[in-house]
């Protein structure tokens, strides 16, 4: 993951001083690479522990076209917590009482999860994201782009046409409801000497905490459409227009960047499964990953 740690150094050293929409403060870049062979590895960082499962379950749950948070709370997992949360606040003029990350916003949290957990229709009112990810990843103006990519890949790997959208201009502004617009926006498949290969465009990137998960999970989707096409793993091409560090993260990549590199793990997948839908969380098995202790840090919302 050498190619993880040249652009914390690289944003640390040549980073603009930003704006931005959380009030939080960046160093940000407008451009950056990076590339990953699927053959070599799978691409998680070890300088630092990271939450697989969370990524695991965030892409069944973007794949079933799902967009409440209810699914991935059952699961144990919090990725996505803090803006259905934050808006349930603000729907019932709470934000005053309970200030961002005070302990009472914290405790307050908890409760909202539980009860988004137990309570159904709780949850339908206060735990939809409106039209992200997985609405447009199965159901872009009536689209499914899963379904017909997989169809093109078996029937049609040679065309330039191997796309996938999640940045849907007629509803970015029912997405800003929920407080975040598709940040990993596009993504094109590129098959060539029977491998497949993946292109992610990401708008905006949070360096230290989202990036690892972008990595991961785009690297996952390659390798479980490369299987389910009949194909071998190419490379995840990582591509990111607004790469930035929160002003908050800066003394975290410090630590993590001081932390020696190891050796990637690898991701084995249940090779019975042929369709894309059809994968489940026991079907993943993560092994000789042995990363540095975790860093904590807040996510800006």
């Amino acid at each position: 993951m050498k190619q993880y740690h040249d652009l914390m150094k690289r944003v640390l050293e040549e980073g603009a001083e930003k704006g931005d929409r959380t009030g939080t403060g960046t160093k940000s870049v407008f451009g950056h690479q990076m590339r990953f062979n699927l053959a070599e590895g799978f691409p998680l960082v070890t300088t630092k522990k990271v939450h697989l499962k969370s990524i695991v379950q965030e892409l069944l749950w973007f794949l079933q076209g799902d967009t409440n948070i209810k699914y991935l709370v059952e699961n144990g997992v919090n990725i996505w917590n803090e803006w259905p949360y934050q808006s349930y606040l603000k729907q019932n003029n709470l934000e005053n009482q309970y200030p961002k990350y005070s302990p009472e916003w914290k405790e307050n949290m908890k409760a909202f999860i539980e009860k988004i957990k137990v309570d159904d229709d709780f949850a339908k009112q206060y735990g939809e994201l409106g039209p992200v990810y997985g609405r447009q990843w199965r159901n872009f103006e009536g689209i499914d782009q899963i379904s017909q990519l997989i169809e093109d890949i078996k029937n049609s790997p040679n065309s330039r046409r191997l796309l996938v959208s999640a940045w849907n201009p007629k509803e970015i502004p029912v997405m800003a409801k929920s407080g975040l617009p598709p940040c990993h926006t596009l993504f094109q498949f590129y098959v060539a000497d029977g491998k497949l290969s993946c292109q992610l465009y990401q708008r905006s990137a949070d360096i230290f905490l989202g990036v690892p998960f972008n990595i991961a999970s785009y690297a996952l989707l390659t390798m479980m459409v490369a299987q389910v096409c009949g194909l071998g793993y190419g490379d995840f091409v990582h591509t990111l227009g607004d790469a930035h560090l929160y002003n908050n993260h800066l003394d975290q990549t410090t630590e993590q960047l001081s932390r020696e590199l190891k050796s990637l793990p690898t991701m084995k997948i249940n090779p019975d499964v042929k369709d894309i839908f059809s994968f489940k969380y026991e079907d993943f098995e993560l092994l000789n990953y042995d990363p540095h202790p975790a860093i904590r840090a807040v996510v800006a919302v």
